[in-house]
């Protein structure tokens, strides 16, 4: 580096000295700076010796408050002025009536002390190899964070978090800019660098605010659009360059830094948020249609998905969309499940108000959108979360709490209110400025206990000697209370696959206090019973009415999710034995016994038109299928006409849904015809009106097949049949109206004498 320069405050720089020693190399000149050289110094005198500890923690990036020592401040003699500008040639004062040029003290530093009584509106006039640029000096700027927002920092509780922490684009002071703020407790210093530094952490110092361990910097004249990191001095004095853990917008992977951003978006859904809750979700009809934005249809931006898939979606009939994570994430194979933005909608299909306008989209199309959420772990990218300020922070301080044991992550530390508070404002911030309807959270089960694929000796219990982990419970009790009193008509689910009581119970009642929990149970049990032989699914029977013992326990959804269609597990139809008939007349009798049944229903892309390959994130669904072009398009497109049809049927059906959550809402006809691998219930609305769902799961046509039926029903008409013609089937049908007749079966006095279609699933309405 080089040796200082001190040029006689009435010389100029230029005379004051010989041949200018070698500096690092320059960066190209800043755009829109203009030709010309700084004025010579006029009246300056040099300003008070910088301590040349206070120098090193300052150009070290050290220095926990660089406003004390950069900026200008009164003092005896006058104003001093120290900027520190690196690859400057020249650094002039400018204000009214003013023009004074600043000494060199090298690397970067320029100083002097003017004869003045106050400190003026001034500017800096930066000169650079052959231009100059004129700037606001950030160092005289105020903290732009409040007091409020620092108390509910310092206290763990600031529901809007992201509107203090991150980058904001804001006026403050008069003066357009970017305000900085970051937390960092364990670190010795903070600096921001991005483009509009050329990526020399150097330049910009911030300033530690107190003990919250919140650093801050407003930058004058950095606005949206800028690419920014945080250079991190650790504990150790070592230094990292991290993506702003709050940032709003980042860089298309594989590039990693954060962008300035704001949103401009206007909402035009306000009749959809105002109605979206009128009816409590477990007593509404919710059908949920899961996919992969990035691999839908690949290629697609948001602003393209929003032209097709609300169209798509509502011709299906689904009421909801639910979006794998879209937080920004790394590696696209993760499916998003690896988050290292988790306030940033992933960058590869667009902006932030593009995603805005796809859920705006699809709610002006009637649809509501549930997104997956990721709270129980984060990757170890070292520019990431991952030991953020030089000591864990995020995750948890005992290394065998920390590492998850499946994912090769790290889990959050649920006991750090500061944690608890990133987490639960990221909640509150996917619903409340994206609008979205829901939250589905990721492997709730993995948060709840602390020995989750842990063996013995390689965790510790809690306080009361048990394996429930306290904070976990803590968290996620928190967030849906937060959620649920922030944003009316959000519904949360949890992936949650144990026995754990009380998911769906609310807080107040020492439950979770989710919506609605995944029925993971259910979705083994009758996958297992489909896949097989109709001849040996006598032996699994009980597989089917199972889930019928707790099925009351708790607010359910059925999910046949992207979990079941990958990592060789087969798509939907692919499970089934047999020919590719008795596959996609198993495939449409699953379909039809599943939308029937208590709980609302879930289905991955592609299941809705009997894919028969797995899923794989690189092309998405086989599209191609459906091409009239192809074979066998009817056969897929009869399965997709089915799925419309129950979609609908189940819409107009109160007793599908009204009462799920409700033994009233449920009977069994025949439950236990193993040898005949058939099922029979009812369905009850709240009115008590009902609806009859028959299943005969074996490939032969069941004949004057009798099931009991409530005696005060005249007749019974079919509404909706798995095996008709048009859906591919073999078109066995009722015909006409059934009428009970008086004879005795299943414990009821009267009796349908049925036609049971083969590999089908039949219902009738009153």
């Amino acid at each position: 580096m080089s040796a200082a320069r001190q040029p006689s405050p009435t010389v100029s720089e230029e005379s004051a000295a010989g041949p200018e020693p070698a500096k690092r190399p320059r960066p190209p000149v800043p755009r829109g700076a203009r030709a010309g050289s700084a004025a010579p110094p006029h009246g300056v005198h040099p300003a008070p010796a910088l301590d040349p500890g206070e120098r090193a923690r300052l150009l070290e990036g050290r220095h926990h408050d660089p406003h004390a020592v950069l900026g200008a401040r009164t003092q005896r003699g006058g104003v001093a002025f120290r900027v520190l500008r690196p690859y400057a040639k020249a650094v002039t004062v400018v204000a009214e009536e003013l023009r004074a040029e600043l000494f060199d003290d090298g690397e970067g530093l320029f100083s002097g002390l003017l004869p003045l009584t106050g400190v003026p509106e001034y500017r800096l006039l930066v000169t650079y190899d052959g231009a100059e640029i004129e700037v606001h000096d950030p160092y005289r700027f105020l903290p732009a964070v409040g007091e409020l927002d620092l108390h509910l920092i310092g206290e763990g509780r600031h529901e809007e978090l992201w509107t203090a922490l991150g980058a904001r684009p804001m006026e403050h002071q008069g003066v357009a800019g970017t305000r900085f703020t970051v937390w960092a407790p364990n670190a010795q210093g903070v600096r921001v660098t991005g483009d509009f530094s050329y990526w020399d952490p150097t330049a910009h110092p911030m300033r530690s605010l107190g003990s919250t361990g919140v650093w801050e910097l407003f930058l004058p004249g950095v606005g949206e659009g800028a690419l920014y990191k945080y250079d991190i001095t650790r504990p150790d004095g070592s230094h990292t360059l991290r993506a702003d853990p709050m940032a709003q917008y980042a860089e298309v992977p594989p590039a990693t830094a954060s962008v300035v951003t704001a949103s401009r978006f206007v909402w035009q859904d306000a009749e959809w948020m105002a109605t979206r809750g009128a009816r409590p979700v477990h007593q509404a009809p919710f059908s949920v249609y899961e996919l992969h934005l990035a691999s839908w249809r690949p290629g697609l931006s948001y602003r393209q998905l929003a032209e097709q898939l609300p169209a798509y979606v509502k011709e299906l009939g689904f009421t909801h969309v639910e979006f794998m994570p879209v937080a920004e994430h790394p590696f696209g194979g993760s499916w998003g499940y690896q988050v290292t933005g988790f306030y940033a909608p992933t960058s590869r299909m667009g902006t932030p108000d593009d995603f805005r306008f796809l859920v705006d989209s699809l709610h002006r199309a009637g649809i509501g959108v549930i997104v997956d959420w990721v709270p129980a772990h984060f990757p170890r990218d070292e520019w990431a979360l991952a030991e953020f300020d030089g000591r864990p922070l995020y995750e948890h301080q005992d290394p065998r709490r920390a590492s998850h044991p499946d994912w090769g992550t790290l889990e959050f530390d649920y006991g750090r209110k500061e944690v608890r508070n990133f987490l639960v404002a990221n909640a509150v911030y996917w619903c409340q400025e994206f609008h979205v309807d829901g939250l589905r959270v990721d492997a709730v089960a993995s948060m709840l206990y602390l020995d989750y694929s842990r063996e013995e000796g390689q965790w510790s219990p809690n306080r009361h000697g048990g394996r429930e982990d306290l904070d976990a419970v803590a968290l996620l009790q928190e967030m849906n209370a937060v959620v649920y009193r922030r944003c009316p008509g959000v519904v949360t689910i949890a992936e949650e696959s144990t026995a754990w009581d009380g998911v769906t119970r609310p807080t107040d009642s020492g439950g979770l206090g989710f919506g609605l929990k995944w029925n993971m149970g259910w979705m083994h049990d009758t996958l297992r019973y489909v896949s097989k032989e109709p001849v040996h699914r006598k032996y699994h029977h009980d597989d089917m009415t199972f889930g019928m013992v707790y099925a009351f326990s708790e607010n359910y959804v059925l999910p046949i999710s992207h979990d079941e269609v990958v990592h060789g597990k087969r798509s939907l139809v692919s499970k089934a034995p047999g020919d590719w008939w008795q596959q996609r007349a198993t495939h449409r009798a699953y379909l039809g016994f599943m939308w029937a049944h208590p709980g609302k229903q879930l289905l991955f892309m592609g299941q809705e038109f009997a894919q028969g390959s797995e899923w794989s994130e690189a092309h998405g669904p086989d599209w191609w299928l459906l091409d009239s072009s192809y074979s066998a398009a009817g056969d897929h497109r009869g399965v997709r006409d089915l799925v419309r049809d129950l979609n609908r049927a189940y819409a107009a059906a109160p007793a599908l849904w009204e009462r799920d959550s409700v033994p009233e809402g449920f009977a069994w006809v025949e439950g236990g015809a193993a040898e005949d691998n058939v099922f029979a219930f009812l369905r009850y609305a709240q009115d008590g009106s009902q609806l009859l769902c028959v299943s005969n799961f074996s490939p032969v046509v069941r004949h004057d097949y009798r099931l009991g039926v409530p005696e005060e029903v005249p007749l019974w008409r079919e509404v909706l049949n798995t095996d008709s013609e048009e859906y591919g089937g073999s078109g066995v049908r009722q015909g006409r109206p059934l009428r009970p007749e008086p004879v005795p079966a299943q414990g009821r006095a009267a009796s349908l004498r049925m036609t049971l279609p083969p590999m089908a699933t039949v219902w009738l309405r009153p």
